[in-house]
């Protein structure tokens, strides 16, 4: 069998992008530019995948990259009709991947606060969009969900030890949500969760030193 050859897929791609932009100029299609790169970084979402699932638990860093390129792709290729959820999409997809790695190993449980954060961003994205939640409304469901995302750190199993600490911070965004529910505090939003997330990173950091020690 012949080695594989790059020039291989540098003439199929020229071929594909040389195709899509004669159908673009036929009005047959349009955006022919972003359906090659779309295509491009779904194939190459494809090749991670396939490194993950051969070997999930030594190659758990490659779902990473999979979920994102995979996000991308299909937010490339969507309809314009559609793109104002490409960057929800795009969140979602990733935050998707972080849950991955830790369900793929739970002693990665690091891996569920970047999902959360995600996936609320995504969330308040999707209703931003549909005009469901204003600033005030968004800003109570972000911290709701960084809320979650702590308790989710304390509640779920992991093989390092109970992780109590993640209580604290998980409590206290949870009551900030609720307390921003109401019409009289939201404006406090823009100045509080600047230095709510700051207060977070330091729990964080605490949690991490005392399971060291």
């Amino acid at each position: 069998m012949k080695r594989f050859d790059f020039r291989i897929m540098l003439g199929g791609g020229l071929m594909l992008i040389g195709l899509l932009l004669l159908l673009e100029k036929m009005n047959i299609i349009s955006g022919a530019a972003d359906i090659f790169w779309g295509a491009i970084m779904l194939v190459a979402g494809a090749g991670f995948a396939l490194a993950f699932i051969q070997k999930p638990r030594e190659r758990w860093w490659a779902i990473i990259p999979t979920m994102a390129l995979l996000g991308l792709g299909a937010s490339a290729i969507l309809p314009r009709a559609f793109s104002g959820i490409t960057g929800g999409l795009f969140l979602g997809a990733l935050g998707l991947a972080f849950f991955i790695v830790y369900f793929t190993d739970r002693s990665r449980w690091w891996g569920i606060i970047p999902g959360g954060v995600l996936m609320t961003l995504a969330l308040v994205d999707g209703l931003a969009l549909g005009d469901r939640a204003g600033d005030f409304g968004s800003g109570s469901l972000f911290f709701l969900g960084l809320g979650l995302t702590f308790l989710l750190v304390a509640l779920l199993p992991n093989p390092v030890g109970k992780m109590q600490w993640a209580f604290i911070p998980g409590g206290i965004l949870v009551a900030m949500g609720a307390l921003f529910g109401s019409q009289s505090t939201a404006g406090l939003i823009g100045y509080i969760w600047p230095a709510a997330l700051m207060l977070i990173g330091v729990v964080v950091l605490i949690g991490f030193f005392l399971k060291k020690e």
